[in-house]
């Protein structure tokens, strides 16, 4: 699987854009705030319908102008494919793959798959639970079409029922309806905590050896779930926390409340760990992620890289480098110095300048 072209009209701060790429190694390369992860971006939203940034539409759209359109076309299994998406500030996007619309988003999801690694990745490890929890979604998103369907009809509920306790302090009497939100909270909720359990121990198949290399066989990690309630309790836990939810107007219980602890040597690096530690498990956490999408979906996914090898001492960049060989890759940089220092084999070289770019 690879990405042959990519078009931008009216996106951020491309007017219009037709760029090609190659099988292999294509860099970006120009000054910050010149729109090269602008081009990310796009072929993020080809793959998973939404921002690695979570921007919303309007906020893609080039703000002079009210639609935006991105056009990819990728082969896959000796087919080719073209995803269109029709971006509007006023209305939800239009998704068509080989010129047929597509009634749900989620259609699309799996039809390309992307890893993309940027600075802010290497803080996910100290940042709070929420980043952890968006890395597991995104990643379940795009391979398990059923966690797409339980996870965004779980957001939905807990919404409405959050909803609905604020709603409580006026209308005490709307309370025997929390049972019905209750109900449907337990049955998603209890199927999300069970795939993200499994994904854990997928992901540890894989991250036991790559970390081991990253850190010159000094140390040994391991993922641990850390689920707010287990699948079989949260009906359960739901009734008992009843009072509380109604006094804070919020749902204290479930999957939306989970964590991930990565256990180096036993220690807990969310807490203790230093920033080498962190971001050797970062790194360690990505490309893992590569190899678990290769083994699920029998299928290279598209790498793309943010800016992030500045962030990498020499000794993690080049693990990284040398453990991308066979993926297409899509890195952005500011100068070309680290590639040819590190006698990386690139493909297709673009400077980009202000929305604009040459080859």
């Amino acid at each position: 699987m690879y990405i042959k072209s990519l078009e931008l009209e009216n996106y951020r701060n491309y007017k219009s854009l037709n760029l090609s790429f190659d099988k292999g190694t294509t860099i970006l390369y120009g000054d910050n705030a010149q729109g090269k992860t602008n081009i990310l971006e796009a072929i993020y939203v080809s793959a998973t319908t939404k921002s690695h940034k979570g921007s919303k539409d309007r906020e893609i759209i080039n703000f002079e102008e009210e639609e935006g359109h991105i056009r990819t076309i990728l082969e896959k299994d000796d087919l080719d494919y073209r995803i269109d998406m029709h971006l509007r500030k006023a209305k939800s996007k239009g998704i068509a793959i080989n010129c047929e619309k597509i009634k749900k988003a989620s259609e699309l999801i799996g039809l390309l798959n992307v890893v993309f690694f940027s600075p802010e990745d290497l803080n996910i490890i100290k940042d709070g639970p929420a980043y952890r929890r968006r890395f597991v979604d995104m990643e379940l998103c795009q391979l398990d079409q059923f966690y797409i369907y339980n996870l965004n009809n779980y957001n939905k509920i807990v919404n409405q029922r959050n909803k609905l306790l604020k709603d409580l302090y006026f209308n005490p009497s709307l309370r025997e309806t929390l049972m019905i939100w209750d109900t449907q909270l337990e049955s998603f909720g209890s199927k999300i905590i069970e795939r993200r359990e499994q994904f854990c121990e997928q992901l540890n198949e894989i991250i036991y050896d790559i970390h081991q290399k990253l850190s010159g066989g000094k140390e040994e990690i391991k993922i641990i779930y850390e689920p707010n309630v287990s699948a079989s309790d949260i009906g359960i836990m739901l009734q008992r926390e009843q009072e509380r939810d109604i006094k804070t107007k919020m749902t204290s219980v479930g999957p939306h409340r989970d964590d991930f602890a990565f256990m180096v040597n036993g220690i807990d690096i969310r807490k203790f760990g230093s920033q080498g530690q962190q971001r050797t498990a970062a790194l360690s956490l990505k490309l893992a992620e590569i190899e678990l999408v290769k083994k699920i979906t029998k299928e290279c996914p598209v790498l793309l890289l943010d800016d992030v090898l500045s962030e990498l001492d020499s000794n993690r960049q080049n693990y990284l480098l040398n453990s991308i060989g066979d993926i297409q890759t899509v890195i952005t940089c500011t100068g070309l110095d680290e590639f040819v220092n590190n006698r990386f084999e690139i493909d297709k070289v673009y400077k980009i300048v202000n929305g604009t770019v040459e080859e």
